[in-house]
């Protein structure tokens, strides 16, 4: 912690410099009130000891001329009076607390810490105030648009909230699925409960089981502790599993198990524990293909695919698009201190004619963009990402062609792998990241169309 001791005595100022830099805080000293409001308006501390009574100016007046610029570390008092009502009427007036002179070391540390604590739970409370008022409302929470897809898939997530059967999001990458999930867990009697949200695809397949049911002490190298697991650690509220398509076919069993019985088992123990959580699971693959080619066991399937709630992509909602740059652009505004206030004509033009093959995430990314390097208050075509200032038209399948969506989805997914690992020498992790899919996904995606290189 940055803290600023004020005081006309050297001694003390020394004293207290080598008790709290012992204790690892970052110590400065000022001789008086004066000096410590021009030292504060240019290096802030996060702590003020300032004695009451000094010659230049007091205490009291530091503390009213300090809070009047708006400053807002913890100041407490130390005085040699115990009945001093100037100290009685510093706390009246916003300091935290007030330490009597002459005092002891552990005094000192003690009340530090106590001014520590509270500071960490004022921070944790904003941070929580904060992300309650970001997910208030389905606009706050990011899922933003009022065309008719959109309404009708929140209109059934909000009343199959209500009930806690397992739900299934699908989607194209980039479409919001997890806001989804957030928005069911949010609308659903288990608000207040915790929500878990893990990515089956990025996490080492050695890892995930325990990962996911937690592992006993000695369960296996390095497992020094018992461990919760996910599961355990959303007992009452809502487990988010992303990719499930991703899940490899031994935890497919295990999670089924989990799901039919209620309960889990850590690894390397040899008693269940009893859960009660509500799944909400996600994919971006063709789980029906997945089933048909036996990458996915029909049984979890069926269990997990109650209610489906599928995602459009933007594509489908360009009347969605408008609406969501402004938003993204309000958001950047917020979080860069920028003052953009409009997107121009022109650019937005471009914005609604894109087909967004990344959905949202690739729009929210391209406003981002555009929001940095803005130069005024209006977004211009100049800002925008070249993709979108000469979008490449693909060229329609002769008309006499095979016009199967499904084959020709497959043929496009087989020429953009080939070029990514074309362009990436081979490196299959690097080809993942530009293909945005996992490296699991693209493993099994090279195996299919026998892309081995």
């Amino acid at each position: 912690m940055k803290i600023l001791v004020v005081d006309d005595e050297p001694g003390l100022r020394h004293t207290l410099s080598v008790i709290l830099g012992g204790e690892g805080h970052d110590v400065s000293t000022a001789v008086d009130g004066a000096a410590a409001l021009a030292q504060l308006a240019t290096d802030p501390a996060e702590l003020v000891l300032c004695d009451l009574r000094m010659p230049a100016m007091d205490g009291l007046t530091f503390l009213e001329r300090y809070r009047a610029t708006g400053g807002s570390a913890l100041v407490i008092m130390m005085s040699a009076y115990l009945d001093d009502d100037a100290a009685i009427d510093a706390m009246g007036r916003g300091a935290y607390d007030h330490i009597p002179k002459p005092f002891r070391a552990d005094q000192v540390l003690l009340v530090v810490r106590k001014a520590m604590e509270r500071e960490r739970l004022r921070q944790q409370v904003e941070r929580l105030e904060g992300e309650l008022e970001a997910y208030r409302g389905d606009e706050a929470s990011g899922i933003v648009g009022r065309s008719e897809p959109l309404l009708q898939l929140l209109a059934v997530a909000r009343k199959v909230a209500r009930h806690p059967t397992t739900v299934l999001v699908t989607g194209e990458s980039g479409t919001g699925k997890e806001l989804v999930a957030r928005l069911v867990h949010r609308s659903s009697p288990r608000a207040d409960a915790p929500f878990v949200a893990v990515n089956c695809g990025a996490i080492p397949e050695a890892l995930l089981e325990s990962e996911l049911f937690g592992h006993a002490k000695g369960a296996f190298t390095g497992a020094t502790a018992e461990r919760r697991g996910l599961f355990e650690e959303a007992h009452g509220g809502t487990l988010f599993l992303d990719e499930i398509g991703e899940l490899p076919p031994a935890l497919q069993v295990k999670l089924l198990r989990a799901l039919q019985e209620g309960e889990v088992r850590r690894v390397g123990d040899n008693a269940s524990r009893a859960v009660d959580v509500r799944v909400i699971a996600a994919t971006s693959r063709d789980l029906e293909a997945e089933v048909a080619a036996g990458r996915f066991r029909s049984d979890l399937y069926y269990r997990i695919n109650v209610v489906r709630l599928h995602l459009p992509p933007l594509r489908e909602r360009r009347a969605d698009v408008a609406e969501l740059a402004t938003h993204f652009v309000a958001a950047c505004n917020r979080r860069f201190n920028t003052s953009v206030r409009a997107i121009a004509p022109a650019a937005m033009r471009l914005l609604m004619e894109y087909p967004w093959p990344g959905n949202v995430r690739e729009l929210e990314n391209a406003i981002e963009r555009a929001v940095v390097l803005a130069e005024g208050p209006e977004l211009g075509v100049d800002q925008l990402p070249a993709a979108l200032r000469t979008p490449a038209a693909a060229p329609l399948p002769p008309a006499d062609a095979d016009l199967s969506v499904k084959r020709q989805t497959e043929r496009l997914e087989r020429d953009l792998i080939r070029r990514a690992l074309e362009r990436t020498s081979g490196n299959r992790t690097r080809a993942a990241q530009l293909l945005e899919l996992s490296h699991r996904a693209l493993l099994y995606k090279i195996k299919e169309f026998g892309l081995g290189v």
